[in-house]
């Protein structure tokens, strides 16, 4: 038999069950469908991974206050007291050759006023290095000069600061009030949008520190230089552990913390954090897949069932067309095919339903999706391998009848 008439005799030999077929089709429906949603999910989830990579920078550390001992002995929580100076800064940027960037920081939360707009948005005190340590560039206007770092009342602001602000205005030049406090807007930010977490990173305004010390924080009485992180950018990754041993050293030397003292500050590695959610997510992306290759796995065992008993049920005919001159090949392509073409229009259905799915969960779930067409390529070649490896065994137990004893058969 020629392989159209294979497929011709497989195909009439469908139709005249063809609810049967298609029941047996949707399982392969249902796995590929399972399969696409899935894997699409974990690279939508790998993707925002990278996506928060670009945004903290891979050849980082952040130092910020860790926990210390209140009136009475009592510790206080991490990060509720100030323990870092931007002395601190100034020693690890002067003390340890391996860092590049060293920027000392400040943060709130603060109304912005222009006009009849207002915004309420979050502020951050920063040191020159701030900027290329985050990956923040200008849209328009000027970065901050050096008699701004000194105290001046200048801002640089977020897009979506300037949006909800000026509008369609120029937003350079413009006087904004943070509380009650003027200010010039001297720069925009070019947009990153959402970061790795969910947060608006464009709604931001940017101060030099030492004017957030001044002007927005004064009322605080923060201590004397203080500052609430120190991030650290080091030239080579492969030098991060050996900076942050020295930093850690260095801050308990200039902090007066005796061996054995509990340190009164934390410094996070950025790529290990994100090595460890990476992990994470490429992990969840494999049970997901195998969650879903489970399900494919049940379909091909419903084709293998119900071709074999398509075999049982059609023994007088293969003995048949084994008598008028069939050999044992020809049945085996002809069931074979018949196992394939189940196979591939559950897949094709599967492919389409996977893609629709994916689509839906992207619009209105709350998970990323990034459909890809290897995930399409690969759900395919899932639908083909089903097709021959559970269509094998019932094609060749059907090729391996005897003829005579198949005729005898009523």
């Amino acid at each position: 038999m020629k392989l159209a008439e294979t497929i011709r005799t497989a195909t009439f030999s469908l139709r005249g069950n063809w609810m049967r077929s298609a029941l047996t089709s949707l399982g392969v429906i249902i796995g590929i469908a399972a399969v696409i949603v899935m894997v699409s999910v974990g690279q939508g989830t790998q993707a925002e991974i990278d996506k928060l990579v670009s945004g903290l920078g891979s050849n980082r550390l952040d130092v910020s206050s860790g926990a210390n001992r209140g009136m009475g002995g009592v510790r206080l929580s991490s990060g509720a007291s100030f323990t870092l100076t931007q002395k601190d800064a100034d020693a690890i940027r002067q003390e340890i050759p391996e860092v590049q960037y060293v920027a000392a920081s400040l943060r709130g939360n603060t109304q912005l006023v222009f006009a009849e707009n207002n915004a309420s948005s979050q502020w951050q005190g920063v040191d020159a290095d701030w900027f290329p340590i985050n990956g923040w560039t200008l849209a328009s206007g000027e970065p901050f000069s050096r008699a701004d770092y000194s105290g001046g009342k200048s801002v640089i602001v977020g897009e979506t600061v300037r949006r909800e602000l000026f509008g369609e205005e120029e937003a350079v030049g413009q006087t904004v009030r943070m509380g009650r406090v003027p200010f010039t807007v001297v720069g925009v930010l070019k947009p990153k949008g959402q970061g790795g977490f969910g947060q608006d990173q464009d709604d931001i305004v940017v101060v030099p520190i030492e004017t957030a010390r001044r002007r927005l924080m004064g009322a605080m009485g923060l201590p004397a230089g203080a500052v609430m992180q120190i991030a650290v950018g080091v030239g080579d990754a492969r030098d991060l552990d050996y900076a942050q041993g020295e930093i850690e050293a260095l801050l308990r030397q200039r902090h007066k913390i005796q061996p054995g003292d509990e340190d009164d500050f934390n410094v996070r590695n950025i790529a290990e954090v994100v090595a460890t959610r990476t992990q994470a997510t490429r992990l969840m992306s494999l049970l997901l897949g195998a969650v879903a290759s489970i399900s494919l796995i049940v379909g091909g065992i419903g084709i293998m069932n119900i071709m074999l008993v398509s075999v049982t049920e059609r023994i007088r005919e293969i003995g048949l067309r084994m008598a008028v001159g069939a050999g044992p090949g020809d049945i085996q392509r002809q069931f074979l095919a018949e196992a394939m073409l189940i196979s591939l229009i559950g897949g094709a259905l599967g492919i389409l339903i996977g893609i629709a799915g994916s689509l839906a969960v992207q619009k209105f779930g709350s998970l990323p999706v990034k459909l890809d067409a290897r995930i399409i390529l690969l759900a395919a070649g899932f639908s083909i391998a089903t097709g021959l490896f559970f269509g094998f065994y019932p094609a060749r137990k059907a090729s391996r009848l005897d003829p005579i004893e198949a005729l005898r058969q009523q």
